[in-house]
């Protein structure tokens, strides 16, 4: 039987004596136990109380699963404080494992990166993960933020992406979630396979009563819009305003929610308030319930986002799983999940007028939103938590099973 040691970066929480662990986090751990005989999942954590999200964490409380808490360390004096006995740990933990498969992204306190290098001083075969090009993404947001954060990221990207394609080359297997990410390191990896990651069952999926219902809404009222996700800078949220913006102005009667935190939330408020959407545009915040987001999904007639940075997000795996069109700008990414049923929109990224005409047309030809609601349906039902955990279990234990440690 198997012995499966990861690095997630999802953060956990300490907090008078008690480890917190996100909720998303715990079905995804539950997951990968449920193909593996035991799973030991190193994380770093974070002294202090959790954000909304996070529950307390018991030891033994999900089967044949342990954690390994790894210090945060972000800064280069934490990172050179704690490097010598957290890679001597990493290092016993590689010792006592057979499949191993470490998540990258970032610079000072990456322990995915220095397990990868690790494992492979040891001569252990292992698979590296990431679901966004993480250097890029510091790259293209260094020019937000204080004058100290622009610096930080504008010094550390270059060093980034070459840490990036060192551990890359480096590892037996790279697992690249999303088309956009593929594309960027598929090159420089030995074995690199196209992955998606979704922590929902098909229970979620939407049933034939609901997309009735919501086919019905669409030729009724309004156009009802969202997007679940952080209000974070990489999500577009000011551009995502000015679209809705140039909707009201063009005379599209629509109704639009951005469901999720982030530090641009209360921005994002400001500037409903300056442009006089508090009626037509909700901002609840973060919502955890998650039953309650897909129905939010499930009842909107599309999905508007303005990604501007080469990610994976798994919210328009969710969208379409909801039978609601994802639109916004271009990728890889979002062009692989609907090149089967043509169940999205794209424009250029960042090109926001044009995304306003794309939802304008849509807004006033019903029997085209219909059809693309019908090809987001579709294009859907190909994904849920248990086939998506499954395929990469079994890329696992063909890649990298021949190397294993003797039980």
């Amino acid at each position: 039987m198997l012995r499966f040691l990861i690095y997630a970066p999802v953060p956990l929480y300490e907090a008078d004596g008690q480890l917190f662990l996100e909720d998303q986090a715990r079905v995804g751990l539950r997951l990968w136990a449920d193909n593996f005989a035991a799973v030991a999942a190193m994380m770093p954590v974070i002294k202090g109380r959790p954000p909304e999200g996070w529950c307390a964490y018991v030891p033994d409380s999900i089967e044949r699963v342990t954690l390994h808490p790894l210090p945060a360390a972000y800064t280069p004096t934490r990172f050179a404080q704690h490097f010598v006995a957290t890679r001597q740990q990493i290092a016993a933990r590689i010792e006592a494992a057979d499949i191993l498969s470490f998540a990258i992204g970032g610079l000072w306190g990456d322990w995915g990166a220095v397990a990868c290098l690790t494992a492979h001083r040891a001569k252990r075969p292992f698979a590296v993960w990431t679901d966004r090009v993480e250097s890029d993404v510091t790259r293209l947001t260094a020019a937000q933020g204080p004058l100290k954060t622009r610096l930080r990221k504008r010094l550390t990207a270059g060093p980034m992406w070459a840490l990036e394609k060192a551990v890359i080359r480096r590892a037996d297997l790279g697992l690249f979630h999303g088309r956009e990410t593929f594309d960027t390191y598929a090159p420089f990896s030995r074995n690199p396979h196209v992955v998606h990651d979704i922590l929902l069952d098909r229970s979620f999926q939407i049933d034939g009563a609901c997309f009735h219902a919501k086919q019905q809404a669409v030729q009724k009222g309004p156009l009802q819009i969202v997007y679940a996700g952080r209000a974070d800078a990489m999500k577009g949220p000011l551009e995502w305003l000015s679209v809705l913006q140039q909707l009201r102005d063009a005379g599209v009667a629509f109704s639009a929610r951005w469901l999720g935190d982030g530090p641009m939330l209360e921005e994002m408020r400001r500037a409903v308030t300056r442009a006089g959407l508090q009626d037509l545009v909700a901002l609840p915040g973060f919502i955890a319930d998650r039953e309650v987001v897909m129905t939010a999904l499930r009842e909107a007639h599309l999905f508007l986002f303005c990604h501007k940075t080469p990610e994976s997000p798994r919210c328009l795996i969710e969208a379409l799983m909801s039978g609601t069109p994802i639109v916004g700008y271009d990728g890889a990414y979002p062009r692989e999940l609907v090149a089967a049923h043509g169940g999205g929109r794209f424009v250029a990224r960042g090109e926001v007028q044009a995304l306003t005409e794309t939802v304008r047309a849509l807004a006033h030809q019903p029997q085209v939103l219909l059809a693309l609601q019908d090809g987001a349906r579709r294009d859907g039902q190909s994904f849920d938590q248990d086939s998506v955990f499954r395929h990469r279990s079994d890329i696992l234990k063909q890649a990298l099973s021949s190397g294993q440690k003797d039980s």
